[in-house]
């Protein structure tokens, strides 16, 4: 049995309504490893108050239409906020709202309990008589160690120590027996004049240090050094965004245990020419992988020019017009159910009626609307491997003859002249138009046409068109990936080398073919001796690259 906890409602019948404030925790980057709890509240709040606006598209996907984001970091001229001046942002923001019952989110990197300004937050909010709730969060002591492949503890340590780089009352002597590991948080200065005072109280200066930039995130870097060698390195600007310190021998276990940043494809920056709306499940199977995602619209969805043509089929389809309906796209499953609600039906008008999905894709947003397929393709899922397994009509077995198609525009006629073959007749209606996407910005133009993305995966071939057409040819560097076979083709065609064809015609078997060939590169690159470096890394250097190369 499961449970789904759902932030409460505050208050007794009749209370009267007020704001409220849950400080969350918001775990140490990676969205992954947000609470379910942390979910829950960020589903519902009306305001969330970030640690910084920088996490405010991340925080997004979480929230619900109209929730405000406010920067809980800086005033509006900039300036970094006190802690006593947040505290009064955060009150203010609850009395805003004094007579509805509002849920204010204070969201607060790692776990709010640790390393944060809770206590002063939470003490104003007692004071000035505002309702809160703590909902703690992964801490980013635990989860960034965890993350580079350092366990904090094992056979020989004897104690744990997670000391705040900023606090400058740290009696570091506590902390330099060789059986103590230490974890240091805060700013690479401040992380500077922690381990100095470190290795001023007696610390081995040989003692390994992992220092750890943007932990959990796919940009994430793990340096090991000595901690003689790590202060020198913390003076130097490579390092300066190095957060976490972690000193001990438990750093010599990294070599074997680092596994998120020997994934086949950590660093990697994959372009992805899809639509927003279609782009999440392959943008997080690409995250899955560690690398970062970038999607450019190809083409726009729009509904078809004159509605009658829809308008007849779906009258049809109620009246027993049709035996089957077949559905090649994501698109068509939207453009029908768009048209249902528009004329006050529901699913249950596809009782009696036969249903086809070209592939496992189209196949779950049926599922998600309540519908399942009665016919998929066993291999090539694609308007041939459909016609593969569509039965011909027969006389005898089936009443109605006619098949309903809701495809786009351009689609082609390989699925209806089948059908044809087979015996079947086909109302081929246009459910939808795609549109050209207007152009990206010019510097994502010159990203892609500079080499600057990794990958790109190519789900059909009018990604392929319509990306040359709005943004030109991705960089001979750059890896290709394609759908399947025709779509390699069309690529092809417009003179880019194909790198990876997914054995399947999904998005994740996609992602996972070009995972496999990042691994073959890393692999060959290891056994020659080379340094492993990502496609964008391997393109020559123009001027402006060479510039960068020499500051």
């Amino acid at each position: 049995m499961s449970t789904h906890i759902a932030a409460p409602t505050p208050g007794a019948a009749g209370a009267v309504p007020s704001a409220r404030v849950a400080f969350v925790g918001a775990g140490p980057g990676d969205p992954g490893l947000l609470t379910v709890r942390a979910r829950d509240y960020l589903a519902t709040a009306d305001v969330v108050l970030l640690d910084s606006l920088h996490c405010a598209e991340q925080v997004a996907r979480f929230t619900k239409e109209g929730a405000e984001l406010v920067d809980g970091h800086h005033t509006s001229s900039g300036k970094h906020l006190t802690p006593s001046s947040r505290a009064k942002l955060v009150v203010r923001t609850a009395r805003r709202f004094e007579d509805r019952s509002v849920l204010v989110v204070r969201l607060m990197n790692g776990d709010p309990s640790a390393f944060s300004g809770l206590a002063t937050e939470a003490l104003a909010c007692s004071k000035a008589g505002v309702p809160f709730e703590i909902v703690p969060g992964v801490s980013t002591a635990w989860s960034v160690p965890a993350y580079a492949g350092v366990p904090l503890t094992g056979r020989g340590v004897r104690e744990l120590h997670t000391i705040n780089a900023g606090d400058g009352r740290t009696d570091w002597s506590l902390s330099v027996a060789d059986d103590i590991t230490v974890v240091v948080l805060g700013a690479a200065t401040d992380l500077h004049r922690a381990l100095s005072g470190l290795a001023s109280a007696g610390r081995d200066p040989q003692t390994p240090v992992a220092l750890t930039e943007h932990g959990t995130t796919v940009t994430q870097h793990t340096t090991v050094l000595t901690l003689a060698q790590a202060l020198d390195a913390l003076r130097e600007e490579p390092l300066a965004h190095v957060t976490v310190a972690v000193v001990g021998e438990q750093v010599a276990l990294r070599e074997e245990l680092s596994w998120y940043e020997t994934k086949p494809l950590f660093g990697w920056n994959i372009l992805v020419p899809r639509t927003k709306d279609q782009a999440g499940p392959m943008c997080e199977r690409i995250a899955s992988y560690g690398a970062s995602s970038s999607v450019v619209p190809t083409i726009s969805v729009e509904p078809p020019r004159t509605p009658q043509q829809m308008d007849k089929a779906i009258k049809g389809l109620v009246t027993g017009r049709y035996e089957w309906i077949g559905f090649t796209s994501v698109n068509a499953v939207r453009a029908v159910r768009e048209k249902f609600v528009e004329v006050g039906l529901d699913a249950r008008a596809f009782a009696g009626l036969k249903i086809a999905a070209v592939g496992g894709v189209t196949a779950q947003a049926l599922r998600e609307w309540g519908l399942e397929p009665d016919l998929l393709p066993d291999q090539e899922q694609s308007a041939r491997g459909l016609l593969e397994v569509w039965p011909p009509f027969d006389e005898v077995l089936d009443p109605i003859n006619r098949v309903f198609l809701p495809r786009a525009d351009i689609a082609t006629e390989t699925l209806v002249a089948g059908l044809q073959e087979m015996g079947w007749e086909v109302d081929d209606v246009t459910a939808y138009r795609t549109v050209r996407a207007t152009p990206p910005p010019a510097p994502v133009r010159e990203a892609i046409k500079g080499g600057e993305f990794d990958a790109v995966c190519f789900t059909s071939s009018s990604t392929v068109r319509n990306l040359v057409g709005i943004a030109g040819k991705p960089h001979p560097c750059t890896v290709v990936a394609c759908i399947g076979p025709a779509t390699a083709r069309t690529a092809e065609e417009h003179g880019l080398r194909v790198d990876v064809v997914a054995p399947e015609a999904s998005s994740d078997a996609l992602v996972d073919a070009l995972a496999a060939h990042a691994q073959e590169l890393a692999d060959a690159a290891t056994e020659a001796g080379e340094e492993v470096l990502r496609p964008s890394q391997r393109r020559p250097a123009g001027r402006r690259g060479a510039a960068k190369a020499r500051a």
